[in-house]
């Protein structure tokens, strides 16, 4: 049978077409996940023309800006060859079953069940920006955006040893998120936009994930003297304002760059793409992330739910279930 897949075609429109199956062995898939923040600048048409080569999904079908099929977090189960009858995850659109590459199918591990390992992108992404940031054990480390990344982000800093993590986020329900995964939590409203020199609660690093300007200025407004900002957003097309006045001089903060596309240098030359994604997989065996699923699709129901899900602010991981063959 031909397959179908999810297709974004035109700015706020989405159908579910046949799709190629692709080159490998054959998979038929059992869950993907909606990455909100990626997948709605595709939606909207928003990736940036110099971006387009860069931002393709390994399995996509199509060209931005539409028609294209997007997505890159599958999980499914393997009809044939050598890891016949297994669970594994693939970076992958949202489609009924495909064919990839037994090297690009990562199975899970025992003590990981298929629902939860939808996040396995997002965790990918998530281990990316802690090794970019430089966190070590005791550090006073801030994440501002509480989706689901940023969520991630700090549940990994929180297990470094005497770390102090907080979550900042709009939103006050958050709390309830931050607490479950041992971080504390700051309304960002509530939270002041600069540390004063030499302050003790100065953070040490900050993660910014809220592909906000707002978010972005509370972030260099909270490192302390010689800390490091990481920027993991994606910001899409337009210009973002970034306020490199004050005491961003002063006090020699590092503004770096995170993007999972590429292993950090101090790890290029020993870690690779497959060791990043096998242990992703693995720091998701707590069951303590399901928090981060904040509601379930099938996929029949896709297409007329798509821009919904995408629009709506309270979305982390959103599931989609597709039927058994």
């Amino acid at each position: 049978m031909t397959p179908t897949a999810l297709w974004c075609i035109g700015p706020g429109r989405a159908e579910t077409r046949p799709a190629e199956p692709g080159d490998g062995v054959a998979v038929d898939t059992l869950f993907t996940a909606i990455s909100r923040g990626t997948e709605r600048l595709v939606f909207e048409g928003r990736v940036p023309e110099s971006e387009a080569g860069r931002m393709r999904a390994p399995a996509q079908e199509g060209a931005f800006p539409f028609p294209v099929k997007y997505g890159y977090s599958a999980v499914g189960r393997v009809t044939e060859g050598a890891l016949r009858g297994r669970a594994v995850f693939a970076l992958h659109p949202h489609q009924t079953r495909f064919r990839m590459p037994e090297a690009a199918l990562t199975p899970l591990p025992d003590g990981l069940p298929p629902e939860r390992a939808v996040l396995g992108a997002n965790m990918e992404t998530a281990l990316n920006i802690l090794w970019d940031s430089g966190a070590a054990a005791g550090d006073r480390i801030a994440v501002i955006g509480a989706g689901v990344v940023g969520a991630l982000a700090g549940y990994l800093a929180a297990r470094l040893p005497g770390a102090e993590v907080t979550l900042v986020d709009r939103r006050p329900e958050r709390a309830a998120l931050a607490d479950a995964l041992g971080c504390g939590f700051a309304p960002a409203d509530e939270t002041p936009k600069g540390a004063p020199d030499g302050a003790p609660d100065a953070c040490d690093v900050v993660i910014h994930t809220s592909a906000t300007a707002d978010g972005l200025a509370l972030a260099l407004g909270l490192a302390g003297q010689d800390a490091t900002v990481v920027e993991a957003s994606w910001h899409g097309a337009g210009a973002t304002p970034v306020p490199l006045g004050g005491a961003f001089h002063s006090r020699r903060v590092r503004l770096v760059s995170s993007q999972v596309g590429h292993l950090p240098p101090d790890r290029a030359a020993r870690w690779t793409h497959g060791r990043r994604m096998a242990k992703a997989l693995d720091l998701l065996c707590d069951p303590a992330l399901d928090i981060l699923i904040s509601g379930e699709t099938r996929f029949e129901d896709l297409a007329a739910q798509y821009g919904a899900i995408l629009g709506d602010p309270d979305t982390l991981c959103h599931r989609i279930r597709y039927p058994r063959t």
